[in-house]
């Protein structure tokens, strides 16, 4: 497919969702003029109460995990699209078990890119489970985990007011909208174990034969894997238009910084946190990972 092919299908996919998102806009404001539109409004504002005795305020510790997962999940979509692309590896790694990690079984070969994905999705996971330890040792889960069916009408509320560009009035400090706790949920409780199950699955560490190998078939593995790679990319993007449209100070400061001011510290350490990621993007290429890669195995190419 040439260049120019690829430019005419962004230009028109690009076209595709600025009409797509201005209708829903329109929609969504005309709808809040019908009066039971208005009345489901006013009645589930959009949040819902928490459980008592949860914690109030987001401690430092999110803020260092919240860098990490941003930083292993940009790189991990980096290299899950370049191997989706399928495009011959630049260099190939191969297990000699004379390096600093020593294994057991049959050596595999993959692509530098490969390679270094799972390294990024073994990092990722770390991360994940000290999140965890934390999230529930601090009470935190409190904040993300749905506790009453009311959550559903207030998330539709926030969404409608979304939608129509009038934001639904909360604290994000003290509680996050029914929306947020839902997508949070989902990303944190359901996309992430599928990524991280799939993830194993299309691995060489997945047996090759046996009832493991029958009971979850590939194609389905690497199905859902491309999916929970889009719902990711599609959720940060959201995440991110909304960290900037809906007070950027404050939020950054909430997510960077663990206060609720509106100074620029959390501004600046997420700055430092972009350049850190820009680094890592641009190190990611074949020179810089070689070298690394036969810490563990034989590079070729």
């Amino acid at each position: 497919m040439g260049v120019s092919v690829k430019r005419k299908q962004v230009a028109g996919w690009s076209a595709v969702a600025l009409i797509s998102l201005t209708v829903i806009i329109l929609i969504a404001q005309w709808s809040r003029t019908i009066p039971e539109v208005a009345v489901f409004i006013s009645y589930y504002r959009g949040t819902t109460a928490l459980p008592e005795g949860a914690p109030v305020g987001l401690p430092a510790w999110l803020g260092w995990q919240h860098f990490l997962n941003m930083f292993f999940l940009l790189l991990i979509i980096r290299t899950g699209w370049i191997i989706r692309s399928k495009k011959r590896p630049p260099a190939f790694w191969t297990r000699n078990d004379e390096g600093i990690l020593k294994y057991t079984g049959p050596a595999q070969r993959m692509g530098i890119y490969h390679w270094f994905h799972l390294c990024l999705d073994f990092l990722w996971v770390l991360n994940g489970i000290a999140f965890m330890v934390l999230l529930f040792a601090t009470g935190q889960w409190m904040r993300i985990v749905p506790t009453s069916w009311d959550i559903f009408p207030n998330a539709a509320s926030a969404a409608l007011q979304y939608a129509s560009l009038r934001w639904p009035m909360e604290n994000a400090w003290v509680n996050y909208n029914s929306l947020q706790v839902l997508a949070y949920f989902v990303t944190v409780f359901i996309a992430a174990p599928i990524a991280i199950k799939t993830g194993l699955r299309l691995s060489p560490i997945w047996p090759k034969q046996g009832w493991l190998h029958r009971v979850f078939p590939e194609d389905l593995a690497r199905k859902l894997h491309v999916l929970v790679l889009f719902y990711f990319f599609i959720f940060i993007v959201a995440h991110v238009t909304l960290v900037f449209t809906t007070g950027a100070l404050r939020n950054l400061n909430m997510m960077f910084a663990a206060n609720d001011g509106t100074s620029w510290l959390g501004a600046g350490i997420f700055g430092l946190a972009v350049v850190v990621m820009v680094v890592g993007w641009l190190l990611a290429k074949p020179s810089i990972l070689k070298p690394i890669a036969r810490l563990s195995g034989k590079v070729q190419g």
